[in-house]
């Protein structure tokens, strides 16, 4: 049975109940890798605020005083899926009621609205349509890149990549990764900058079979990512959390995805510590620079998303409620020694939420958005948006200093509309 809240923040059994977080303290403090029994420990303990306190440590230390935002939209292509996953309300049946498809036109026309407004990133995911031909995707990112070549499209999440291997004609089970490449290297031809990190849900089968059957599970997931690396792309990661899952799969998950980062930093030159790790909170390294195709890309975020049963075929189970938010976004950056950022996505978690998670271990907060139609929190509609000022006002009550970054963490300054990457 999966763990429940309840359980996730009972005691834990350790004779050292005066300070059951001392050992790990100690490690977090060394930049020292923390093991699975560590992080168990992290979800028991019932001092769910000194969790939060090494949390916030760690993101002191690679970050200092300052915390991210940047100007964004997004743009799904389509709400049309093949997949009928239980935990979505996002998904359409074509000719359903709701159902929609967007032209490229409509595409064009997002870019020349987002290179108005002065955003840096597009970010671009839809359902698995079942109809539309390959052609389409690059002839997408064409359109966008044509009207606004200073946009940065952030696109497709690696199921999104398999189904486009898929309808290609490109996917192999003996060899899925060359029909990977095969699509990202086109799309990279047509303008893709980066992937975003959605898709990955749990890496567990049971879940997997039980939440999101017919969905790519773990090891074609971290292929996709694993192949976008090698060609140079930068990509996110993301967790949901708070369904049927337990909390042991949560840490898991993690597990596969540093383990999977700290391959990509080795292609970029980094060195493992003597327990064969490559952290980034140790004294002296520095985090990886933004993407350089010579050399390969990385994950460059983790994005813990609460689950929201609202619409879903799981609406009954309750989610995760605010301390389980604060506690789950504090273990991810605690766990994840070696990504460098960790955004708490202020649609799911609410900014006032998310304007905590800075104190929990969180440095970015995401962008102005306009548009987001795959999850709608206390009944939210598709339109979704927040204000540079209200971001910079959150960060500042915060106790932190606002910084505009690019998709790719790079500083931004800006006159209105117009703006340039500083560094």
């Amino acid at each position: 049975m999966p763990t429940t809240a309840t359980e996730i923040t009972s005691p834990p059994r350790r004779s050292d109940a005066g300070d059951p977080l001392g050992e790990i303290r100690e490690k977090v403090r060394a930049g020292r890798r923390l093991s699975l029994e560590d992080g168990r420990a992290l979800f028991a303990t019932p001092d769910v605020w000194g969790v939060c306190a090494l949390a916030h440590l760690v993101r002191d230390r690679l970050h200092g005083p300052i915390a991210y935002y940047n100007i964004n939209r997004h743009f799904n292509y389509t709400n049309v899926c093949a997949l009928s996953c239980a935990f979505c309300e996002f998904h359409r049946k074509r000719g359903q009621d709701g159902a929609y498809e967007r032209s490229i036109e409509d595409a064009r026309a997002e870019a020349a609205r987002a290179r108005d407004a002065g955003a840096t990133e597009i970010h671009i995911v839809g359902g698995l349509h079942p109809y539309l031909p390959f052609e389409y995707y690059p002839d997408m990112l064409r359109a966008i890149a044509d009207e606004a070549p200073a946009l940065h499209i952030k696109a497709f999440t690696a199921v999104e990549i398999v189904h486009l291997a898929k309808i290609a004609r490109r996917f192999r089970s003996s060899d899925r990764a060359e029909g990977i490449r095969w699509v990202l290297e086109r799309l990279r031809e047509a303008g893709l900058g980066s992937l975003p990190g959605g898709g990955a849900e749990v890496f567990d089968d049971r879940v997997h079979d039980e939440a999101f059957k017919g969905k790519i599970r773990s090891d074609v997931w971290l292929d996709v990512h694993r192949v976008a690396h090698e060609l140079g792309l930068n990509t996110n990661a993301t967790m949901l959390y708070g369904h049927i899952e337990s909390a042991e799969d949560r840490l898991i998950h993690m597990d596969l995805l540093r383990r999977a980062q700290d391959e990509a930093l080795g292609r970029l030159g980094y060195e493992p510590d003597a327990e064969g790790a490559v952290t980034l909170t140790r004294a002296g390294v520095a985090a990886p620079a933004p993407a350089d195709s010579a050399r390969g890309g990385f994950f460059q975020t983790i994005i813990p998303l609460p689950f929201i049963p609202d619409g879903s075929a799981l609406e009954a189970l309750p989610g995760p409620a605010g301390l389980e938010n604060l506690r789950t976004l504090a273990v991810s950056r605690l766990m994840l020694d070696n990504v460098p950022h960790v955004k708490a996505f202020w649609i799911m978690q609410s900014l006032p939420m998310a304007q905590l998670m800075l104190r929990a271990g969180a440095d970015d907060l995401d962008g102005t958005v306009v548009w987001y139609d795959i999850t709608k929190v206390g009944g939210a509609s598709t339109h979704q948006e927040t204000t540079v000022w209200d971001l910079q006002r959150a960060i500042r009550q915060a106790g932190f200093e606002p910084v505009e970054r690019d998709t790719l963490y790079r500083r931004v300054e800006r006159t209105g509309a117009e703006w340039r990457v500083v560094g």
